[in-house]
């Protein structure tokens, strides 16, 4: 059902967390832009309209500085997030340019999303960064944003932009193929979880683990993510960006993932 979700959604969100975006060091993965904007240009060539939420500013931050110090220090970390920020969307601008695409930024807080007026204006420069043929690129602004930075949640920022667009269809990629019937890491015989309709029998079956290692989200906000835009009628998938061409090879039946479907 995965494929056939993608191919009859023409309204794409696609959240790309720090740790799909970063290498094992921590550091920007340049191929990863490229490889993932080659999918974005064949998802638009098919006629669909793509929005992408981000995360990765602090990540990018590290990259330029070449160095990651005062890891628990607020102020350094809105820091590197405001010099990462110019980093991560140059790295989208040059890529995305390889495929004659064009690009634009938005950042926004929680009190942008839970203030009404504030949303409308989110709304209408969306609806209108796409009339135009522009690629929009949400993140957090971390750099003033005190509880973002300490919550750093893009998966539910994702699922609240989906809502507001009013999305067919949020993709979430992780590091992770998708939810499991059990700790993958324990089980050998532990099985992808393909379709899930039952989102609260998932949470009192789940086993809630710690975020990675750069990025600040988990399973639990997966699932999150996955209850606010269900309740809506959006699926959602749930994907491992680190594998080449995740996308496409979902299209082309040729991955697995987990597919969250509305009750």
């Amino acid at each position: 059902m995965i494929s056939e979700t993608i191919l009859d959604s023409k309204k794409i969100v696609i959240k790309i967390g720090s740790n799909t975006l970063s290498d094992g060091e921590g550091m920007l993965n340049r191929d990863f832009f490229m490889n993932f904007t080659s999918q974005v240009k064949r998802l638009t060539d098919m006629g669909k309209q793509i929005i992408i939420v981000s995360s990765g500013a602090r990540i990018a931050g590290v990259s330029t500085l070449g160095k990651w110090k005062r890891k628990e220090d607020l102020h350094y970390k809105q820091a590197l997030c405001a010099i990462g920020q110019v980093e991560l969307m140059d790295s989208f601008r040059r890529s995305f340019k390889e495929e004659d695409l064009l690009i634009g930024q938005i950042l926004v807080t929680r009190d942008d999303l839970s203030d009404p007026g504030r949303t409308v204006y989110i709304r209408n420069t969306l609806f209108t960064l796409i009339d135009e043929g522009v690629i929009p690129i949400i993140n957090e602004n971390d750099s003033v944003s005190v509880d973002e930075i300490k919550i750093g949640d893009n998966d539910n920022l994702a699922a609240l932009i989906a809502n507001l667009w009013n999305a067919d269809l949020l993709i979430l990629l992780s590091d992770i193929d998708g939810v499991y019937d059990k700790n993958p890491k324990e089980h050998d015989d532990a099985v992808i979880q393909e379709t899930i309709t039952d989102i609260a029998k998932l949470r009192r079956e789940i086993s809630f683990g710690s975020s990675g290692s750069f990025g600040t989200g988990g399973i639990r906000t997966k699932i999150e993510a996955a209850e606010k835009v269900t309740q809506y009628g959006i699926p959602m998938i749930l994907a491992c960006g680190k594998h080449e061409n995740i996308i496409s090879s979902l299209i082309d039946k040729k991955e697995k993932a987990s597919l969250f479907l509305p009750g």
